[in-house]
């Protein structure tokens, strides 16, 4: 049985890859700029003809367009999902009586504060300067949800650039009873698009 998923082609492909980025040549330099080479990996705008031969005999730009490439996987990628991170949880503890200022995700990277407003509440939700995925949510302005036990919603949006989020407490029960008839848990999970 063979387990080898690259075909032919494809090693071919990654051969003649690896000869084009690997040589080097003279006085060799960037020919094209980024802006033209994201465009025509975004499909804006094909390469002319002029345009393809420079970057050919460039091994440099060559290089350039590869890392834009590869970049632009990334950005795609943290998009979507920051960094890998696909939620955080947290539960209610145990000693958890009265009213509830914040709750902490199981992983310690957001803080739900719960904070008294008029007759009603606002709830908060903060990002962890420390977490690992930070920058990347921070620059995609990814949209997130804050969900309590049951699956309903507490918040939707986008953090600002202090990592924070905030809208009024949705439910008639204050947080604390609220919370812990919906099963004592609540979620921080990214939303799509």
């Amino acid at each position: 049985m063979n387990t080898n998923t690259a075909g032919p082609g494809d090693t071919e492909r990654r051969l003649q890859e690896r000869l084009l980025l690997g040589r080097r040549v003279d006085g060799d330099r960037l020919v094209l700029l980024d802006a033209t080479l994201v465009a025509a990996l975004d499909g804006s705008r094909p390469l002319t003809a002029g345009e393809r031969a420079a970057l050919q005999a460039s091994p440099l730009t060559l290089r350039r367009l590869r890392q834009l490439a590869v970049e632009r996987r990334a950005a795609a990628a943290g998009e979507a999902e920051p960094a890998g991170w696909r939620g955080s949880h947290g539960r209610l503890r145990a000693a958890s009586s009265g009213e509830i200022a914040s709750l902490r995700t199981d992983d310690g990277w957001f803080t739900l504060h719960l904070v008294a407003e008029g007759t009603g509440w606002r709830a908060i939700l903060q990002l962890a300067a420390d977490a690992p995925f930070a920058p990347a949510l921070l620059a995609a302005r990814a949209p997130l949800r804050v969900t309590d036990g049951a699956g309903r919603t507490i918040l939707e949006g986008r953090l600002d650039a202090d990592g924070e989020c905030e809208a009024a407490w949705p439910f008639a029960a204050a947080p604390a009873g609220h919370l812990q008839a919906a099963g004592a848990a609540f979620a921080v999970e990214p939303l799509a698009g």
